[in-house]
């Protein structure tokens, strides 16, 4: 018989055991008849929304401390509203999880399958449901909802936990039994269904993301974390690595950038099918804290919530939010397509017309970069084209008596600004050719080298022609919206040499109009609607980070796409043992065009002075400084209804800045004393740095 210390040993072991929560089912019966939303439970627990629909779905389960929060809550409503036909308790009872009775997955030995053949039922089916420490494992498996494309049965992408749990979009869960690399990279290929469709008919299709958490990666004998002098996401496992021999020995193949936080890994397509998957480890930093804040930290579920989203309305992630916005150029813009070839009947690949093709091309020289070959071989001391974003900051002894003592100064963002100058922007599509005093025509892309010193601008205004805003002074080459807007201010151009492209396209329209509408329906997601009044936008604006902390990773990210995708157009080199001179890997890709980053660049810095200048007109205000996409004004109130123009019948005026959700309107960005913003300026420092936080310009990515 079993001593007294014996048994209160067991039930102390029982009550040191975590508390069991009732099914799904009577967790989401217990809130309703309480009367609780989801959205306030999730206020009160200090999580989010989407977690609260989690755990009462069954997908996922909550943690210490919440856990024991929720148990504690859910034990009081039970008391209250007892399930009909059952007598009233103290406490929920505990109730088991059914065991799952699905055969286990059986394997397919093809050795060289299709990236996404059909899946079968049987392939699909989950193995029995095996208990486990975890609380983030779901206590029963939610079925695939089906997709609009049959090969894709399990959404774009899939996040790895250390329980052999892959989370999926839409909260499905799926049993993966590997242990390896290769084994991982097997079944993600034959029995996983990720993947997504392609984004053209002449593309290709999106080949499946598997991001992986710390606990993860060591089970498949990988590093937690990547340790050196570089960043850690320049940082990549050595060739001689148990993890990259055993890829090898299998016969699967790396890219060029090896195993590092975004490792492509692939074998030559067989035929129209590729077999290629996408890792993303994200103990190494795959996920930039800057593009994606927030979701690193995030449960597996939630993690694979933000991607998914992301994943449908942008791209499945291929890398940096930079590489994932060149990346979506491509994919939209297919640089070949399938037609007939007339002699003998058979389909070959051709040119896609509007696209940049296959083959890189050089650059004119003063579009270049000073390391770039075409500049280094040829000896080029002509200069270089300048068109980058403002950094200004008007002199203090330019600020008015009656503007120092307006007490608040107010920054405007415009929202997405570079993504809403490629709306309609015509680029070049071939190499660049030579003119000696060519008559300037603004429908033709290319720079031009040009005097625009005699143009006059306001002092109290940036220069449109430079990005400090300081006047030019000599020669210099320009983009072809640059010498337009000084034409539209009434000057004579007569350019002295130019180096033009004959055919023309607006290659970025496809791009533009599928961020735009990412981007406005994920503010749509958040609250902030195109049909709110400007007083309601901004409040709406006020509380939007908080009204789903997921969504507005995904928001941010989007945001990072455009500036970053952007700035990859003119990757600089990277890496200490750079030479100048020497050929860096961006300039291998057709996408390597610095001509169409100085063209959306250009054309945003011109549509903001048009705005600058209509602004003074209307409302004779001026500026104290220019950020970027930021601008930043003096005002007698904390916000900008204070001193934004409006027409009688209360319509925002035409020309000036206006706020609203869509790419190229304006927001709320932040609010300083002014007597603060001039001591900035007094000391050298731009107001809009300080009020957009250091926010990065155009980064041209890892």
């Amino acid at each position: 018989m079993a001593s007294e210390e014996e048994l209160f040993a067991s039930v102390d072991a029982l009550l040191n055991e975590e508390p069991h929560l009732p099914p799904p089912a009577e967790r989401a019966r217990l809130r309703e008849a309480a009367g609780i939303t989801q959205a306030r439970l999730a206020t009160a627990l200090k999580t989010t929304t989407q977690s609260v629909k989690n755990w009462e779905n069954g997908r996922s389960e909550p943690k210490s401390p919440r856990l024991d929060a929720y148990q504690r809550l859910l034990n009081g409503w039970a008391a209250k509203y007892p399930a009909p036909g059952a007598a009233p308790t103290a406490s929920v009872a505990a109730t088991a999880p059914a065991a799952s009775t699905g055969p286990a997955a059986s394997r397919v030995e093809t050795a060289d399958a299709p990236q996404a053949p059909a899946v079968t039922a049987e392939a699909l089916a989950r193995p029995p449901f095996r208990p486990t420490a975890s609380p983030r494992r779901p206590a029963t498996k939610t079925a695939a909802q089906p997709a609009a494309d049959p090969r894709f049965l399990h959404g774009p992408l899939a996040v790895l936990d250390g329980d052999d749990c892959a989370y999926g979009v839409g909260g499905i869960v799926l049993d993966c039994p590997a242990t390896t690399v290769v084994e991982l990279v097997e079944w993600t290929l034959r029995k996983s269904g990720l993947g997504a469709p392609r984004l053209h008919r002449n593309g290709k299709d999106s080949d499946p993301l598997i991001v992986l958490t710390a606990a993860a990666a060591v089970k498949l004998g990988l590093p937690e974390r990547l340790e050196g002098y570089e960043q850690r996401r320049s940082l990549r496992l050595p060739e001689d690595h148990p993890v990259v021999k055993q890829v090898v020995k299998a016969k699967w193949r790396l890219t060029q950038r090896g195993f590092g936080p975004w490792a492509r890994i692939y074998r030559k397509a067989q035929g129209r099918e590729r077999q290629c998957v996408q890792l993303a480890v994200l103990s190494w930093d795959a996920l930039d804290e800057r593009s994606w804040p927030g979701v690193s930290q995030m449960e597996p579920a939630d993690i694979a919530r933000v991607l998914g989203v992301y994943a449908t309305r942008v791209i499945t992630p291929r890398g940096s939010t930079a590489v994932s916005g060149l990346e979506l150029m491509t994919a939209l813009r297919p640089p070949t397509r399938a037609v007939r070839d007339e002699a003998t009947g058979n389909w070959v690949s051709a040119y896609n017309p509007g696209s940049l093709g296959t083959e890189p091309m050089d650059p004119a020289p003063p579009e270049a970069t000073a390391e770039h070959p075409v500049v280094v071989d040829s000896g080029w001391t002509g200069g270089f084209i300048n068109e980058e974003a403002y950094q200004w900051v008007r002199p203090v002894d330019l600020l008015t008596d009656e503007e120092c003592t307006l007490p608040f100064a107010v920054g405007l963002d415009l929202n997405t600004a570079f993504l809403a100058a490629a709306a309609r922007l015509v680029v070049g599509l071939s190499a660049p050719d030579h003119f000696v005093g060519p008559k300037f025509n603004p429908k033709i892309p290319g720079s031009w080298l040009v005097d625009l010193s005699h143009v006059e601008v306001d002092a109290r205004l940036p220069s449109p022609f430079t990005p400090d805003g300081t006047r030019p002074t000599e020669p210099a080459w320009y983009q072809t919206h640059t010498v337009a807007y000084a034409q539209e201010l009434g000057y004579n151009v007569a350019p002295l040499e130019g180096y033009l492209r004959r055919e023309t396209g607006a290659y970025l329209d496809p791009w533009h109009d599928h961020l735009k509408t990412a981007y406005v329906d994920t503010l749509a997601d958040l609250g902030v609607t195109r049909d709110l009044s400007d007083t309601d936008f901004l409040a709406a604006m006020e509380r939007h980070k908080d009204t789903d902390p997921g969504m507005a990773a995904v928001l941010a990210a989007i945001k990072a796409t455009v500036k970053g995708g952007i700035g990859k157009l003119r990757e600089r080199p990277q890496g200490k043992k750079y030479k100048e001179g020497e050929p860096w890997p961006a300039l291998q890709r057709p996408t390597w065009r610095p001509d169409i980053r100085a063209a959306v660049i250009s054309k945003a810095r011109v549509n903001m002075h048009r705005k600058l200048r209509n602004m003074a007109t209307m409302t004779g205000l001026y500026p104290l400084a220019v950020l970027s996409d930021c601008v930043v004004y003096p005002s007698p109130g904390e916000s900008p209804l204070d001193f934004l123009p409006y027409a009688a019948s209360g319509k925002p005026q035409p020309g000036g800045f206006r706020l609203g959700p869509t790419p190229g309107l304006a927001k709320l960005e932040g609010v300083q004393s002014m007597l603060w913003a001039v001591d900035l300026m007094e000391q050298g420092y731009n107001p809009a740095r300080h009020i957009k936080g250091g926010d990065a310009i155009l980064d041209e990515g890892e």
